[in-house]
This record gives structure tokens, sequence and C-alpha cells, in this order.
């Protein structure tokens, strides 16, 4: 339990600051926004009809270049203030500082998935109405894992001079099978013909990867933060 606690702390501390300056959200919304109008303006034929498949894939693609901005910025509070040392010395679990950087990682990047759905069925008419707990369980999940392998990567390369450009790099291979489950899921969702048992299969994948990912990062994310 310390260590929940421990964690939303630092959870509540990052959103406090967020919620203050707004700086980081706006920067990860506008991108998130910006990707999916030149991806609808791209794909969508002069009649108004798209391929099968585009609006699944715009929205996922969306959701990773915009976690990726995002995680990039996760210890950039820390590093510009010079507080990471005193956030490594202090009596706690250094799984907590994972959890809590995870947590408030999470609620940003699922703040703005919560505007950029409306817009994507707005722009490419994706029927998200059709399941939207369905819909939502699919990104939760996604965005779970994305956040969960974004944040060891982003720890490790905290000190690193090009981690923002190291940071795809890794990132991408490795969160590969999240992405494919989330686009085949909700691609399923989509579909002229929906598929709702396929979407759940899908679903129930993405919990694996993340019940995967997550015990990886926790192992992985003490030794990434040692000096």
């Amino acid at each position: 339990m310390s260590t929940l606690r421990d964690a939303w702390r630092i959870a509540r501390k990052d959103l406090v600051a967020e919620a203050r300056n707004r700086e980081l959200l706006y920067t990860t919304l506008f991108f998130a926004v910006a990707c999916v109008l030149v991806f609808a303006f791209g794909f969508v034929q002069e009649e108004g009809e798209i391929g099968e498949g585009v609006s699944a894939g715009i929205l996922w693609v969306a959701l990773m270049f915009s976690g990726t901005l995002a995680l990039g910025r996760t210890f950039e509070r820390e590093r510009r203030a010079a507080t990471l040392r005193a956030l490594l010395l202090a009596p706690i679990e250094r799984s907590a500082i994972f959890l809590g950087k995870l947590l408030g990682l999470m609620v940003l990047m699922l703040g703005v998935q919560a505007v950029l759905i409306p817009i994507v069925g707005l722009m490419l008419r994706a029927p998200i109405g059709r399941a939207p707990f369905l819909l939502c369980g699919l990104v939760t999940a996604g965005v779970l894992g994305f956040a969960a392998v974004g944040t060891v990567f982003a720890a490790m390369l905290n000190r690193a001079h090009a981690r923002d450009v190291l940071l795809p790099i890794l990132l991408y291979p490795i969160a590969v099978p999240v992405v494919i489950g989330g686009v085949r899921g909700t691609d399923a969702l989509f579909a002229v013909d929906p598929n709702f048992a396929l979407a759940q299969s899908w679903l129930a994948m993405l919990i694996f990867f993340d019940a995967v990912f997550l015990t990886l990062a926790l192992w992985a994310f003490a030794p990434a933060m040692t000096e």
C-alpha cells in the first residue's frame, strides 16, 4: 500500500504541475489533431469515402506519435530543475516512481484520446458509438502497454543528448504487438460488418501484452535509473 500511495503522490505532483501551465497537454493534443487532419486529407477521397482499416490506422498512428512526444517529456521537469537525484534518493521504492510516472502519463494520453476519438469519428466517419465501452477498453489497454514500455525507455535515455531521436527508435519495435492489437481490434469495430468477437479477442491479447510489459518494466526500471 505504501508503494501505491507514493506512486499516487508522484502522479499527483506531475498532474498538478501540468494543470498549472498545460504546456505538454496543449503540445501533445495539437500534434495528435494535426496528425489526424493530415492523414484525413490524404486518405479521404473526393466522394468522401475512405479505404477499409484507414480510420483505425490513423487513430493509432496519432496515438503513437503524440504518446512519443509526451514520453520524451516524462522526466523533463526533474531534469530541468535538477531534482531527479533528489527523487531517486527519496525513501521510496523505485517501482513507486515508475508507477507514478506511468499513471500521470496515462491520464494525459487518455485525455488526449478523449478529444481525438470524436475528431476521428467526425473527419473519417468512423462509427465510434457502435461499441463505446469496447473501444475505450482497446484504447486504454493500448495506452497502458505503450506507456509502460515508453516510461522505461524514457528513464534510460533521460541523460542522453539524443534522447528525442533514440526514444522512438527503441520504443516502436518493442511496442509493435500493442499497436497491431489496437489497430486490428479497432478495425474490427469500425468495419462495415463489425466483428465484436474478434475485437474482444484482440482486447484480451492486449491485456496479456500489458501484463507482460508491466512485469518487465517494473523489473527493468530500477536498473535503468541506477546511476
